[in-house]
């Protein structure tokens, strides 16, 4: 039974060759009928099934017996593109690690400075890349390939990785990069090039659909709580103080919600996905006032898409070279009203803003994420031996998945009447609304 319609994969072509991994049983090997339910309810599976419908769902990712190329033939690109985050260097060793070591491929090429050093124009050097270049890279944040944001004509990258050869490319990086991606490898089908192209989800915001979690997202969360940490000490520390911190999160508020709750000191929650308001009764800058008058200190997590109704546009808003809006600085405005706020009310107060974001992305990955990016590398890599192409390693319900690039559109975010937000509310005791 294969993926269901919208989730198909697409393939290069049959697969022939054993399989270099030798596995105790073949029964441990993968099969192609393998499925994760979409939505794995059992009462509701179970009345699709009754009504003869094939439930949603995904290929599930690991070895197969039968690969599409042969291992002495493959020549390997990996590149990294988008915003740095925990990570990436780790999942750039476990590809070569694998890519070597498991299946017995030898030439693997470091592809420099994302999509734009794959242009004509700005071609940068290539590195041939073995496991020794990469032994101790896994404890060392940013990428060893470099990055950059934007995407030039599709057709010259197609160029330059056809120039080279490269049958089986790994792209790292976001949503952006992913569309991108899925340019590349139209791009590759419609010259006929038999290329995999096989995308590995980067987002620190956590917000990639169909991935429940992605890589680098634990650690930023471990981080981001010690900068909660910070702003709690600060606040507790003098009189009617405030801790105020500004987390990542352009459209999903994933990190704020978990650092929120991981840490038990975070009083105010504000992430995109929930309206809120600073003037009236029932606004933020009351909550705040009754929190100091009860309790003398407040802590106060903020999402950077947050808020962003407070800035005039007026026209066409400016986007950065992902195509992302670049968003107004909802951390500095609400250190600013805030302080306006207290001053014009004659409340004395002291307000410490910490905004750990570019320390939260050059960090290395703590050990939960060295271990995720290593099972996400090594299914990359089963998938692309099998000449999978159009498609990301994602992960639902605790198994890797493959997801093709099309069923990628909009973005995860949290749901206001989920149990996550629930558990921000009941941790914090903020209000559903600040009116």
């Amino acid at each position: 039974m294969p993926a269901t319609k919208g989730l198909i994969i697409e393939s290069l072509g049959p697969c022939l060759w054993d399989s270099p991994i030798k596995l105790p049983d073949s029964g441990a090997y993968i099969s192609d009928d393998e499925l994760m339910a979409v939505k794995p309810n059992l009462k509701s599976l179970l009345e699709q099934i009754q009504k003869g419908e094939q439930p949603e769902a995904f290929e599930v990712a690991g070895p197969r017996g039968k690969i599409y190329f042969d291992p002495e033939k493959v020549r390997a690109g990996i590149v990294t593109c988008g915003g740095l985050c925990p990570g990436l260097n780790s999942v750039i060793r476990a590809l070569i690690m694998q890519l070597w070591h498991r299946y017995g491929c030898h030439y693997v090429e470091g592809l420099r400075g994302g999509y734009q050093g794959l242009s004509a124009k700005t071609l940068h050097h290539f590195n041939g890349l073995t496991p020794d270049d990469v032994e101790d890279i896994h404890t060392q944040g940013g990428t060893i390939l470099g990055t950059s944001r934007g995407t030039p004509p599709t057709s010259e990258i197609v160029d330059t990785i056809l120039a080279k050869g490269i049958n089986m490319l790994f792209v790292i990086g976001g949503d952006g990069t992913m569309r991108g991606a899925a340019f590349i490898d139209s791009e590759l089908r419609k010259r006929g090039a038999k290329v995999a192209v096989i995308g590995i989800p980067k987002t620190i915001d956590n917000d990639i659909p169909w991935v429940r979690r992605s890589f680098g997202f634990e650690t930023a969360v471990s981080v981001a709580v010690e900068a909660v940490k910070a702003a709690h000490v600060e606040a507790e520390s003098v009189f009617n103080g405030i801790g105020l911190v500004k987390l990542m999160g352009r459209e999903s508020g994933y990190i704020a919600a978990n650092a929120t709750l991981a840490s038990g000191d975070v009083n105010f929650c504000l992430v995109p996905e929930v309206d809120f308001n600073l003037e009236g009764k029932d606004g933020l800058y009351a909550a705040l006032e009754r929190r100091l008058a009860a309790r003398e200190h407040a802590v106060i997590v903020i999402a950077e898409g947050a808020g962003q109704k407070f800035f005039k546009t007026g026209g066409t808003r400016e986007t950065d070279a992902s195509g992302n809006l670049k968003l107004g600085d909802i951390g500095t405005y609400l250190r600013d009203t805030i302080r306006e706020h207290f001053k014009n009310k004659n409340i004395p107060m002291t307000l410490k803003y910490i905004d750990p974001s570019y320390i939260i992305r050059t960090h290395c990955g703590n050990a939960g994420d060295q271990l995720f990016c290593a099972r996400l590398a090594q299914n990359a890599v089963h998938a692309a031996m099998t000449g999978r192409t159009g498609m990301l390693i994602g992960y639902w319900h605790g198994r890797m998945t493959h997801v093709p690039f099309d069923a990628i559109t909009g973005r995860q975010k949290i749901n206001p009447a989920g149990e996550l937000w629930f558990n921000v509310l009941e941790s914090t005791g903020q209000p559903a609304f600040f009116g």
